[in-house]
């Protein structure tokens, strides 16, 4: 989209003003301008059966270990290819859709209480499948868990920051506040903080943790956060009306309800159970459309 698309007057470096929206868009936007306070919640346990077999398939001759969670990012990234709303955001009291989609998450560098943590931006193109989604993070992972401390970008800017005398701090705050508002944050804070990105993801299965509701931010861009708990067994009603024991994960979604419908959410997690259940979708680009029929 940001290669087809002339950008206009209004338009923001990382994404294009929505003039067309719905009235009420426009009006909640103004009447309830925090981020905070459009909150919804979503709770689905998923099916990830299918899914495991899948990577015990390809993890038999992989390079790397494939994992649930490089898949269940391939999946979101596939989702919100297919459904543009899920890539939207207001700031500014304006409706904005990104030009890219850009996953976040958070990684430990060692598992242990007071180990730092490295604040990692994945920018997804449309030839990606879940091949080069798992080997970007694999990568990027392995070079932030070599250093103890952080090294460089976002990480060292706040380290940095966090040293200087508090009104100061405080000052520099209410100017990036300012700049934030009116889209002129500067680029090399934006580019790699993940409140600025479509979705901020948490892979709380990776330390024996269920799925939470985690809150969205005022500050940025960042409308979805989802939290991906343990997998475990439970017993599932099946299309033929039989209950098995099926293998499960539970994932928990917090978004702003301002940038699409109920209706439209609930569509959106249909085809993410859907990728789950049909896991060789991750095998294609996610610009190729996924033929699943709402």
């Amino acid at each position: 989209m940001g290669q087809e698309y002339k950008r206009r007057r209004g338009d923001r470096r990382d994404g294009r003003w929505i003039r067309e929206g719905h009235g009420l868009q426009s009006i909640m936007a103004h009447l309830m301008p925090n981020r905070t306070d459009n909150e919804v919640y979503l709770h689905e346990t998923i099916d990830a059966t299918e899914l495991l077999r899948y990577l015990e398939e390809k993890n038999q001759n992989a390079d790397i270990k494939y994992t649930i969670f490089h898949c269940a990012l391939t999946a979101l990234a596939r989702m919100v290819k297919e459904r543009p709303l899920m890539n939207r955001f207001i700031q500014g009291r304006r409706l904005y859709e990104r030009y890219d989609i850009t996953l976040s998450f958070v990684a430990k560098r060692r598992f242990a209480d007071g180990a730092d943590e490295a604040l990692m931006v994945l920018k997804v193109k449309d030839d990606d499948t879940v091949n080069t989604v798992a080997h970007k993070i694999v990568g990027d992972v392995k070079q932030v868990r070599k250093e103890e401390h952080a090294s460089g970008g976002i990480d060292q800017m706040m380290d940095s920051l966090a040293k200087w005398p508090r009104p100061i701090v405080a000052f520099l705050m209410w100017l990036l506040r300012v700049a934030d508002f009116w889209g002129f944050a500067p680029a090399a804070i934006t580019d790699m903080d993940p409140n600025y990105t479509t979705i901020l993801a948490s892979n709380l299965g990776s330390i024996k943790c269920p799925a939470v509701y985690h809150h969205l931010n005022n500050y940025g861009t960042c409308s979805i956060m989802v939290t991906i708990g343990t997998l475990h067994k439970e017993e599932i009603l099946m299309p033929d009306g039989t209950k098995q024991i099926r293998d499960v994960i539970d994932i928990g979604a917090t978004l702003d309800e301002r940038i699409a419908d109920g209706f439209y959410f609930a569509r959106s997690l249909r085809l993410i159970r859907h990728i789950f259940a049909q896991p060789e979708l991750l095998e294609k680009p996610i610009g190729e459309e996924s033929g699943f029929e709402y």
